[in-house]
């Protein structure tokens, strides 16, 4: 659209005047404006003829009828001068043509900046397994889960996902419920219990009995939660479509009143230059891009600081939050269990405890394992060799090691392994269990020497989050669901307000609502399958970069990182962007405000008229200072570190 707007610019005699260099005498020079400037109309400016009926059909005018009525008088007066039937004067081919690229651009930027993914139920789906084992009279059968039927029996490998709601008929595994629960630890299901579709067995095989298929099970409840919420979020009338539509009347009725002015003194053909010279130069380039440039600056300002920006409406909505909830796991904790303490038995020390629990996990594949030999490595201990290795599902492992003069059989377990030994557990066990941590006892020989606390690690960055936010007047909002005695725990280290704790998915999202119907304005901050339907329902959708595919395609923020504190960079950005977009609405309105009563010749009584070439360097010089004005935002330093520091500078 550009390459044709420049002949038609070039080759305009009144641009050629204003500027003061001759055009060729050949003839075609006079068809090159008119026709490629008719090309322009119907073709760059379709997309605002359909947008200015459908506003026409709605009863509600905005930037498309203001831009429609704009280029269509300006085409339809432009044909006039150019056949002589019209003044020259009202030859706009080259504003025509500046008028549909800057509208386009600005468009263009607004389309960008709006669009956004929608894998996110695709991204649940993808929790299923692609085929299930079907027990059959015959053996197994490999089948699709959309194959199953309630009462059929399905055989689930350890690392393979539950293709449908079922019960545990043979065998007991610890499940992996974090993506579809929040739950940070595999859950131990027994024969007789529930398995839910698209969870995980991560240690052991079972036979299960399906009793929910496609729409019943709860991986597609969720699917639904994500899809109602989504449909049901407000869209808030954008700004300067708002303004738009008042300058819609504004220019329409000043017309008018120009138009019947004129003729009143008796001055038919001013009249006609004025009314169309008005409804031309009230068309708002500086308006169009006053919102779309500034927020796709901001977002490509905030996609440096590890930012991405999905939904404008999310930006715009982020400086107004005053309640911020964050998932616990994964977000303000890493997900991931650590060693948080040894506590050893007389005669032992807290290192020896570390390394021999080290050297018993070192064949095994557990989370807690992992944990466990993680701790060591960072102490960096001498792990002993150890061999006999073995497992026993939700009992623990045992193996034998060499401690310099005998073979001592080492044994890492929970509960269970204590009863097994007829064995007391420590006393500090008690003090753990009330903080909900995880507690595995250490054995050698079958004598306890020491346990091990587990918990899921707090991020350091979290707390300087929270006195962030609370410095900004934000109250913190804790949901999980982990355990009441976990979540506080978490919640008194860090001095959050208020928590949710055991929540189930389908609950997320209603804590969200509740919070709003007490009249909060929400953000909530989660990573996992289970925060989708919270993030959809929430005023402001924000997704750890690090989690799934489903909560970053139900948010309209999403942190590249993991540090929470990125959060603050988002209320720093929306603040500073909010302000550039008022200051460039009340130039570019204030623009027009000015401009169209001079260009109706309102000055006119003391020999005053806005030329028209003046009229169009001014509309080009406002849309100038709105884009300069919005670049002011790229210096604007959005580093987690840098935002945290300058809210809590203000304390």
């Amino acid at each position: 659209m550009l390459v044709l707007a420049v002949p038609v610019v070039g080759f305009n005699e009144m641009f050629a005047h204003l500027l003061g260099y001759p055009l060729p005498e050949a003839g075609w020079v006079w068809w090159i404006s008119p026709v490629l400037g008719t090309v322009i109309y119907l073709w760059g400016g379709w997309p605002f003829l359909t947008g200015a009926a459908s506003e026409i059909r709605s009863g509600k005018p905005g930037m498309m009828l203001l831009i429609g009525l704009a280029i269509t008088v300006a085409f339809i007066a432009s044909w006039g001068a150019s056949l002589h039937l019209l003044d020259h004067e009202l030859n706009f081919w080259w504003e025509l043509a500046l008028l549909v690229v800057i509208m386009l651009l600005g468009h263009w930027i607004e389309m960008r900046s709006l669009a956004k993914t929608s894998s996110a139920l695709d991204s649940l789906a993808a929790l299923l397994p692609d085929e299930a084992e079907k027990v059959t009279d015959h053996g197994v059968e490999k089948v699709a889960p959309a194959e199953l039927l309630v009462g059929d029996v399905v055989i689930i490998r350890p690392g393979a996902s539950v293709p449908a709601d079922a019960q545990i008929v043979e065998g007991s595994a610890s499940m992996d419920e974090s993506m579809v629960t929040g739950e940070s630890q595999p859950v131990r299901r027994d024969p007789g219990e529930q398995v839910v579709a698209g969870t995980v067995a991560t240690d052991s095989g079972i036979r299960a009995q399906i009793t929910a298929t496609g729409d019943d099970t709860a991986l597609a409840g969720i699917q639904r939660l994500v899809a109602d919420a989504q449909a049901s979020s407000s869209r808030a009338q954008r700004i300067a479509d708002t303004a738009a539509g008042w300058l819609f009347w504004f220019a329409l009725g000043a017309a008018l009143i120009t138009a019947a002015a004129w003729s009143l003194l008796g001055m038919p053909d001013a009249a006609v230059v004025r009314t169309i010279t008005v409804l031309v130069i009230a068309c708002p380039h500086a308006l169009g891009l006053a919102i779309p440039l500034v927020v796709s600056i901001a977002t490509e300002r905030a996609a440096r600081g590890g930012v991405l920006i999905k939904d404008r409406l999310a930006l715009e909505s982020m400086r107004t939050v005053d309640a911020v909830l964050f998932d616990k796991t994964g977000t303000l904790t890493k997900g991931e269990p650590t060693v948080t303490g040894v506590e050893p038995a007389q005669g032992h020390t807290e290192d020896q405890i570390l390394a021999w629990a080290a050297a018993a996990e070192s064949d095994s594949e557990h989370p807690l394992a992992r944990a466990i030999l993680g701790a060591a490595s960072t102490q960096a201990l001498s792990i002993p060799q150890a061999r006999d290795f073995s497992s026993s599902p939700a009992v623990g492992v045992k193996a034998t090691i060499n401690d310099g003069e005998y073979d001592i059989v080492v044994e890492v377990g929970g509960p269970y392994l204590l009863e097994q030994h007829k064995t007391e557990e420590l006393p500090i066990a008690d003090q753990w269990k009330d903080e909900g941590a995880i507690i595995l006892h250490v054995l050698a020989d079958g004598e306890v020497i020491g346990a091990l606390r587990l918990a899921d690690e707090i991020r350091t960055e979290s707390k300087a989050t929270v006195e962030a936010l609370h410095t900004n007047g934000v109250q913190v909002v804790m949901i999980t669901g982990d355990a009441q005695a976990i979540a506080d725990t978490v919640a008194s280290e860090l001095g959050i307000d208020r928590v949710f704790a055991g929540v189930r998915p389908e609950d997320k999202a209603a804590k969200v609502h509740q919070l709003q119907t007490e009249g909060q304005k929400t953000a909530m901050v989660g990573d996992g399958v289970n925060d989708a339907p919270a993030l959809a329902q929430a005023d402001v959708g924000i997704a750890i970069g690090a989690g799934t595919d489903v909560a970053i395609s139900s948010a309209g923020v999403i942190l590249a990182s993991s540090d929470p504190r990125s959060v603050l960079s988002i209320f720093e950005l929306s603040q500073a962007s909010y302000q550039k977009m008022k200051q460039n609405l009340w130039w570019a309105a204030g623009y027009n405000l000015a401009a169209v009563p001079l260009a109706a010749g309102i000055l006119a009584p003391i020999g005053f008229v806005l030329p028209m070439s003046i009229g169009a360097i001014l509309m080009s010089a406002s849309t100038i200072v709105v884009a300069l004005n919005a670049q002011l935002l790229r210096r604007l330093d959005l580093t987690p570190e840098a935002s945290t520091a300058k809210i809590l500078g203000r304390s």
